[in-house]
């Protein structure tokens, strides 16, 4: 009964997600799309190992993800100014949009949440999935 919940929950998080960015505004986005471009964020531009460390990918993993993200138009590539060697990667404003949506649809999925529970279900819901998030990231040292 555990496996079900957790295995349909996943998934049904992950549909509406992707169901919930992709538009008109953004038909060739996907899931991994939306990943990398969360990490990327906002703010001040990233460096590709900073990314990849982020997303726990390898760099050459992230490379390919960043190169059909630069060719849909959602991220820009530069070179450091003081070190050529170094790229650094952030969203266009095509990308930037995406961002917006995915966030927003992160805070309205939080508020129905929220609206649903009473506060010591919360404080009971909140309390498990950090235990499972401790348990999913021991498994994940151990790789």
């Amino acid at each position: 009964m555990l496996n079900d919940v957790l295995v349909n929950l996943f998934r049904g998080i992950m549909d509406i997600e992707q169901r919930a960015v992709t538009c008109q505004e953004f038909p060739d986005i996907t899931s991994n799309d939306l990943h990398v471009i969360e990490v990327i964020g906002v703010g001040e531009p990233k460096n590709m190992s900073t990314i990849a460390r982020e997303l726990s990918v390898t760099v050459g993993t992230l490379t390919i993800s960043v190169n059909g993200l630069v060719k849909k138009g959602y991220v820009v590539r530069q070179r450091g100014l003081e070190d050529r060697r170094v790229v650094y990667i952030s969203l266009s404003e095509r990308g930037r949009s995406a961002y917006e949506r995915h966030a927003r649809f992160h805070r309205e999925m939080i508020e129905g949440i929220c609206s649903a529970l009473t506060p010591e279900e919360m404080a009971a819901l909140v309390k498990a999935l950090e235990k499972l998030k401790g348990w999913f990231k021991e498994l994940s040292s151990h790789e």
